[in-house]
């Protein structure tokens, strides 16, 4: 049974409504410029982050600093925000994934819910959405045992929450290297638009580099 709904304008007046909700929220990033030589470095850093500078440089045929200085503008500008290893969580034991509808006690509520939400290690992602819910939720837990843990002992025990629906993953698609899909896209569009023959009558522009396989 739920508690019964509070004003929690009254204790946050400062983060009632849409300003709680930007307190929690990524912040908005402007579009940066970007060209070919960016989205060759990118593209390759997306295959292989363990790449270095000077392995870059072989690859797109650009001097070493080139490239730290794209890379260094290139985080400065938000676009490369870490470089990582993509994990598969089945392999560590964390084979189910689950998704959670959560609706908060009022609009003040969300960034009390969020903030707790946050907080729970096998949350992997939290966000506020249309329609008739406030957030969807995404966890990674080891077994149904270990979903029961967590909701009952975490996410349940969040007093802001009003209503949760929970929902297991029975099958997933293979992964995808979604980053790569979207650099390709961004390539093809760019080539597109470019003329047959450009100002000095070379033709085509080159393609940005592509690692051997």
């Amino acid at each position: 049974m739920s508690e019964p709904e509070r004003d929690l304008s009254a204790l946050r007046p400062e983060l009632g409504g849409s300003a709680g909700i930007r307190a929690v929220a990524a912040p908005d990033v402007e579009p940066a410029a970007v060209d070919d030589t960016d989205l060759a470095i990118i593209r390759a850093l997306v295959e292989d982050a363990r790449l270095s500078q000077r392995q870059l440089a072989t690859l797109l045929k650009v001097s070493a600093p080139t490239v730290g200085e794209r890379m260094a503008r290139l985080e400065r500008a938000g676009v490369i925000v870490r470089y990582t290893a993509e994990i598969n969580w089945a392999a560590l034991g964390y084979g189910l994934t689950v998704h959670l509808s959560i609706n908060a006690e009022n609009r003040f509520a969300v960034y009390d819910v969020m903030t707790e939400l946050w907080k729970i290690p096998e949350i992997e992602d939290v966000s506020i959405v249309t329609g008739t819910l406030d957030l969807l939720v995404r966890l990674r837990v080891r077994d149904f045992t270990h979903m029961r843990s967590v909701l009952m002992d975490k996410v349940w025990e969040i007093p802001a929450i009003k209503t949760t629906t929970t929902s297991m993953t029975v099958a997933e698609m293979p992964a995808k290297n979604f980053p790569a899909g979207i650099v390709e896209d961004m390539i093809s569009q760019r080539r597109a638009k470019r003329p047959t023959v450009d100002a000095r009558g070379d033709g085509d522009l080159a393609e940005p580099p592509r690692r051997p396989n």
